[in-house]
């Protein structure tokens, strides 16, 4: 499975990176490795947002449930995501990233602050 990653490269611009997550057989199933999360909360971001551009906090997971939205990296760079869309944040410096929401519906997303 391919996620989508944010990043801040050496001259402190922020950049889309694509990551390959394994899947190891587990009987029937296959199953990742576990990821170390802090916690899990939601976010509403009602119709019409848009952020400036910001870093992530922390990294952090981000799983959108609901809605839409155009991700802009500081290189120029926009990626839409929609639901079963997931991010891996890791621009905790430099410039950041913004978002906006497409259309006029709100958006819901899961967010799983990540530990080191």
């Amino acid at each position: 499975m391919r996620i989508l990653k944010i990043v801040t490269g050496p001259d402190g611009e922020s950049h889309f990176q694509e990551a390959e997550i394994a899947f190891e057989p587990m009987g029937a199933l296959a199953c990742s490795e576990m990821w170390p999360v802090m916690g899990a909360g939601f976010r509403h971001f009602p119709p019409g947002f848009a952020s400036d551009f910001h870093t992530a906090g922390m990294r952090e997971l981000s799983v959108v449930l609901a809605g839409e939205a155009d991700y802009e990296v500081s290189d120029g760079e926009v990626r839409r995501l929609g639901p079963g869309s997931v991010l891996l944040m890791e621009d905790t410096t430099g410039k950041g990233h913004r978002s906006r929401n497409v259309g006029a519906a709100e958006r819901i997303s899961l967010f799983l602050p990540l530990g080191d």
